[in-house]
Order: C-alpha cells, then sequence, then structure tokens
C-alpha cells in the first residue's frame, strides 16, 4: 500500500487509517459528524496527496487537452483552473479532472487517486504530437483548507490576498516560507477555501505552518469521511460511485462541461445522444421514510418495479436526514417525483430534490 509524505502524521494523530485507492489514509479522526461540521462552519484540512497530477508541456499541449477532455479548454488564461471529463470512445467517463493553465504552453491535470496508471495510458495515446508529459504525482503533496474560515486562518502566510482570489483560479508563489507553492481556489466540499500544492519535501513543514497559522480559526484535521459526505450535500460526482466507464457525462448532468464547439474522444456519438434524449439521468434524492440509502440499493417505483440504482447515499450531518444520488428512467427524473429505494427488501419512500441538498 503506497503512503503519503504525512501517513505518519495521521498515525500520531489517532487516525483511523482505511486503504484508499492504493493508499494508506485518514478516514476519520475525531469523528464523522464533528469533522463535518468543522468544515462546514469553521476551517478543516484534508491530505488529498493521493491525488494525480501531470505536466503536459509543449506546442501541442492545449491541442492534446481539447481532443482528450469534454470541456473547451481553450477558454482558459493563465491562472484559471477548469472541471472537464476524459470521455471514453463507449460513450463513458474514463475519469473526471481538472485543468489547469500555468502558461500557453503548459498544464497542469488533476487526476483521481485510483485513476492514476489509467488516465495516464489514455492520455498518452493521443499525444502523437510530441508533447512533453510527465507525471509528477508521486512527488506531489496537496492539502485541501477548506471552510468559511479558510482564507483569513491562512492569510498570515502567503502575500497573496486570498479573500480576493475568484473560485476556480490559482497563482504560484512563496506560502509559508516555501517557494512555488501552489494556492488553488478549488475544493470538493462546497464550503469554499483552498487546495495547496506542494513537493513532498515540503509537505511536514506546509502542513505544520497551516495547523498553527488556524489554531486561532478552531483548524482540525479531516478525514475522508466526512470529504464524502460534504461533496454529496453539494451533488458533487464521485469517480466510481456516480460517473464511471460506463455512465455517459450526458446522464450524469454534466452537459455543462461537456462543449461541442469542438471534436474529442466520442464527440460525434455524445452529440448524437443529446439530440435523441438520454434514457436514464443521475438524480439527487431526500428520504422521506427512514432508512439510509447505499451504493447500488435498487430504486423502484410503487408497484416495485426497478427504475435505477442508488449511487450514493449517507445520512447528511448539516440537514440531519439521509440524501442520495443515483440513475432513473427519465420520466422519474423531476423534482417532486416520488421514488422507492429497496432497502433489505423493503420499499422506504423518497423524492426526488435538486441538488445542492445543503443551501
Amino acid at each position: 500500500m503506497k503512503t503519503t509524505a504525512l501517513t505518519d502524521v495521521h498515525i500520531q494523530l489517532g487516525a483511523k487509517m482505511v486503504p484508499f485507492a492504493g493508499y494508506n489514509m485518514p478516514v476519520q479522526y475525531s469523528g464523522i459528524n464533528a469533522e463535518h461540521d468543522t468544515v462546514r462552519k469553521a476551517v478543516g484540512v484534508f491530505d488529498v496527496s493521493h491525488m494525480g497530477e501531470f505536466i503536459l508541456k509543449g506546442e501541442g499541449a492545449l491541442d492534446l487537452i481539447q481532443r482528450v477532455t469534454s470541456n473547451d479548454a481553450s477558454k482558459l488564461y493563465d491562472g484559471k483552473v477548469q472541471y472537464s471529463c476524459l470521455p471514453n470512445k463507449d460513450g463513458g467517463i474514463v475519469d473526471d479532472l481538472l485543468v489547469y493553465r500555468i502558461d500557453e504552453k503548459t498544464y497542469m491535470l488533476v487526476v483521481n487517486a485510483s485513476n492514476i496508471e489509467k488516465d495516464w495510458n489514455w492520455i498518452s495515446q493521443f499525444n502523437t504530437g510530441g508533447v512533453d508529459m510527465k507525471d509528477i504525482s508521486d512527488r506531489t503533496s496537496l492539502l485541501a483548507v477548506q471552510g468559511p474560515k479558510a482564507a483569513e486562518a491562512l492569510q498570515s502566510l502567503t502575500d497573496t490576498d486570498l479573500g480576493s482570489m475568484e473560485y476556480y483560479t490559482f497563482t504560484k508563489g512563496k506560502f509559508a516560507g516555501i517557494d512555488n507553492v501552489v494556492i488553488s481556489a478549488t475544493g470538493y466540499t462546497g464550503a469554499g477555501g483552498f487546495e495547496l500544492y506542494v513537493d513532498n519535501t515540503d509537505a511536514q513543514k506546509l502542513w505544520d505552518a497551516v495547523f498553527a497559522a488556524g489554531e486561532a480559526f478552531g483548524i482540525k484535521p479531516i478525514g475522508l469521511a466526512a470529504r464524502d459526505t460534504l461533496r454529496l450535500e453539494m451533488g458533487f460526482c464521485l469517480y466510481g460511485n456516480d460517473i464511471d466507464d460506463t455512465t455517459s457525462p450526458l446522464e450524469a448532468g454534466l452537459g455543462w462541461v461537456t462543449k461541442f464547439s469542438k471534436e474529442f474522444t466520442n464527440s460525434a456519438a455524445l452529440q448524437a445522444q443529446k439530440a435523441e434524449g438520454v434514457k436514464q439521468k443521475l438524480v439527487g434524492f431526500e428520504m422521506i421514510d427512514r432508512g439510509i440509502p447505499r451504493h447500488d440499493y435498487q430504486i423502484v417505483d410503487a408497484d416495485g418495479n426497478q427504475i435505477g440504482r442508488v449511487t450514493s447515499g449517507t445520512q447528511s450531518p448539516s440537514l440531519q436526514k439521509a440524501i442520495g444520488m443515483g440513475y432513473v428512467a427519465n420520466e422519474f427524473a423531476k423534482e417532486g417525483t416520488e421514488i422507492y429505494i429497496l432497502i433489505r427488501d423493503n420499499k422506504v419512500k423518497a423524492k426526488v430534490a435538486k441538488p445542492p441538498f445543503y443551501k
């Protein structure tokens, strides 16, 4: 099992460690609800160094990105980040990712930990123009400092005015006395905050500095379990659950990152699917009756006929009720539609609700 540069720190802090995407990762420290609450109300720190980072450099870098991703990367400018996905040739998704434009000829792609090798091989096969590709995943650490107090808690560590940074922009500079830190106004919690990319050799120094600066703001370490409840309250897709090699970006509600102003992998087939209309849709739902929906539970109609399946579900710590996401047949996708989740052979009532669940 792989470790991050901070694995020993998590163990010393008493984190419950679990295997995740081939890494030994902290799933929780003090408890999911308390950690979730910390991020929603104050500031918390996730070690997400298991994520993958590729640098693409050269004359053809943008062209390569345009051919393999669904969003239009030509709209990026220096210091801008874009959410996108890598469509496969069968109508599904290889991965979802972030595209960072460092300069006109240099980009960083941030991919999911479980897909690093798969994504690298996928993109490489389209690299016919000799773009210089570097996989820097194993030497890069990533801290996600998330919550409404994140800017205030981190401001003493940098000259960059964090409060004025726009969502989905980044800058590169000195942070906590460390050179070349990528400071990115991104995150997967819906609580605001920053993601900090740093060389592994400086990960411990960064971690210590962040916690010292954030002490007065109630900063706490946060595990992957709370990351999952936070992203689900926002209705953000998780690769392997809500999207995968078999789900179309249009079915998944990712039409907004699927731009037909250019050609990309399988774009013609996806455009035809858009014209015809999808047969199933990824929807959010809230439980009406008592019960917690789990991944792969059946979704049925009032007569017990299967109409879909749950992709993600949890008891929402912020809302104190069970919520979930899942694919349903098109006719059941309208907001307010009553559906049933099959939990231990019992039909448990729910209703389709439009994410984000947490407003």
